[in-house]
């Protein structure tokens, strides 16, 4: 049994987004709705990365009517790490949460993650079983070999975007990616870092508006760009130590 965590003074709640008019007023609706019962406080951040439909001024009016949602804006579609990174960063609770804005997710479920945060430093959900199109599961799985072969990570769902981390985490951690390579990104620093990593599952929902944006060529490539970048920076840190302890080894026995 989990060690049950004491019940956080304030939580952060971070949504990316870019357009979903149709989905984020009901996703706002489920947020305050159920942050009452996860923390003494709770702040939800929106950040809109440059949507192009009423998204925005969906937030934005219901911003007027509860402070404790923010937005923050960028003027340009940056990309969804970009966007994750934003809200991370503005975060102040002493746990932070994020999903999608997509309605994928249920997020009553934040509830099983926090019953693992007494004992563990991130708590990510997997997806059981996954609704996405062939064709997005199967780049899934082998994005998935490419990152145990290249890294030794072995996690069951990289990419679900339902997780949530303590603030130790999110101060330590450099966030470099602008892309889909975030998650990956996360996970790979955590754990080389020695953070615990526990994984649960969750309910996953097929998307039943708005339009998926992950799996175009763009996305991709910029995420392979950014997965070889931190591979050659893993690289070179791990010869780096290897030349420091080579060059002590030379100085004792001098």
């Amino acid at each position: 049994m989990p060690n049950q965590a004491a019940r956080p003074g304030m939580i952060s709640l971070v949504f990316p987004m870019f357009d979903e008019e149709q989905n984020v007023g009901p996703l706002l609706a489920s947020a305050l709705a159920l942050a009452p019962r996860l923390a003494d406080d709770f702040e939800i951040i929106v950040v809109d990365d440059g949507s192009r439909d009423g998204s925005a001024a969906v937030v934005e009016a219901q911003r007027r009517l509860e402070p404790r949602v923010r937005l923050l804006r960028h003027p340009a579609n940056i990309g969804y790490g970009a966007a994750l990174r934003s809200g991370l960063r503005a975060s102040r609770g002493d746990l932070v949460f994020f999903t999608d804005a997509d309605l994928q997710f249920d997020l009553r479920e934040i509830e099983a993650l926090l019953a693992h945060t007494g004992d563990f430093d991130i708590v990510a959900g997997y997806r059981a079983p996954r609704h996405d199109p062939f064709r997005r599961r199967a780049l899934a799985l082998g994005w998935g070999v490419l990152v145990r072969a290249l890294f030794g990570l072995r996690v069951r769902d990289i990419d679900c975007a339902f997780k949530i981390f303590r603030r130790p985490v999110l101060d330590a951690l450099p966030i470099a990616s602008i892309g889909a390579f975030v998650n990956t990104e996360l996970l790979l620093r955590a754990r080389r870092a020695g953070f615990r990593i526990r994984e649960v599952p969750v309910t996953h929902h097929p998307r039943i508006a708005g339009r998926a944006k992950g799996a175009t060529p763009r996305v991709i490539g910029r995420a392979l760009v950014e997965l070889v970048t931190l591979y050659r920076e893993v690289r070179g840190g791990a010869a780096t130590r290897l030349w420091q302890q080579s060059e002590r080894g030379v100085q004792e026995r001098t």
